[in-house]
């Protein structure tokens, strides 16, 4: 199979279009997608506030958005342990003309490259299993997310054994390379695989590797890589990080 080519047996010669081609015409629309969100009015760029009551609280969009201009919204926002018991209840504010929306250029990308679509092998545990991620504001506390498994990738002749948490069926993998601070955001970024019930075979499309919310707003609080989703060597695929005029962030 090579992407480059478009030698699939025939296939291009048939459709016109090379699955290369049609790969980078995706990852296109995947990448306009992706600022089409962050702008969006409760995109990324949008959160400009995260506030967690005290025990007891109700939470009041009237008086959350007390002081702030018409622009501003109020969504509620609840903390779950490893079990999903509620641990922690507040709300979010989103302005829609927030300051990193009126400076967003855009997002900074690699170039498609297709030797970074890898396959893997998807080993699902017997149930979730928690395992312990650090968070890039809790000051080194850590807290336990629900794995369904294990990702045996190989890159570069060695083998990695990337654990991600479930997100409705997909698996966020918070992984790190040694692209961070010199080209991409610096704590690591995410990657979503695809997971197929009964099929072992998933594939780690780099391309669509993506900076994390809190790259666009530090009022995100993300997961970061655990040691086994350190990969040593550099990922030159996929979100570098967010653009801004005047290099507001």
């Amino acid at each position: 199979m090579d992407y480059r080519t478009g030698n699939f047996g025939g296939w291009w010669l048939v459709n016109l279009v090379s699955p290369f081609e049609s790969a980078v015409t995706d990852w296109n629309e995947w990448r306009a997608e992706r600022v089409a969100a962050a702008k969006s009015p409760e995109g990324k760029l949008a959160l400009i506030q995260t506030t967690w009551l005290p025990e007891g609280a109700n939470f009041d969009e009237n008086l959350a958005t007390l002081d702030h201009p018409k622009t501003v919204k109020a969504t509620k926002l609840t903390r779950t342990d490893f079990n999903g018991t509620v641990i922690a209840r507040g709300y979010r504010l989103w302005d829609s003309n927030s300051e990193a929306i009126e400076n967003f250029l855009g997002i900074e990308t690699f170039n498609f490259d297709p030797e970074w679509i890898i396959e893997g092998v998807f080993t699902p545990f017997e149930e979730d299993k928690p395992v312990s991620f650090e968070f890039i504001k809790d000051n080194g506390g850590r807290r336990d997310l629900a794995v369904p498994g294990e990702i045996i990738a190989t890159i570069a002749g060695d083998e990695y054994c990337f654990l991600g948490f479930d997100d409705d069926g997909q698996i966020i993998v918070p992984f790190s390379d040694l692209t961070n601070q010199s080209e991409t955001y610096g704590p690591g970024r995410f990657l979503l695989v695809d997971r197929i019930p009964g099929l072992t075979y998933v594939v780690l499309d780099f391309n669509r590797a993506f900076a994390p919310p809190c790259a666009f707003s530090p009022h995100f609080n993300c997961p970061l890589p655990v040691p086994q989703n350190r990969v040593r060597v550099a990922i030159r695929a996929g979100e570098k990080r967010p653009l801004f005029k005047n290099s507001m962030k």
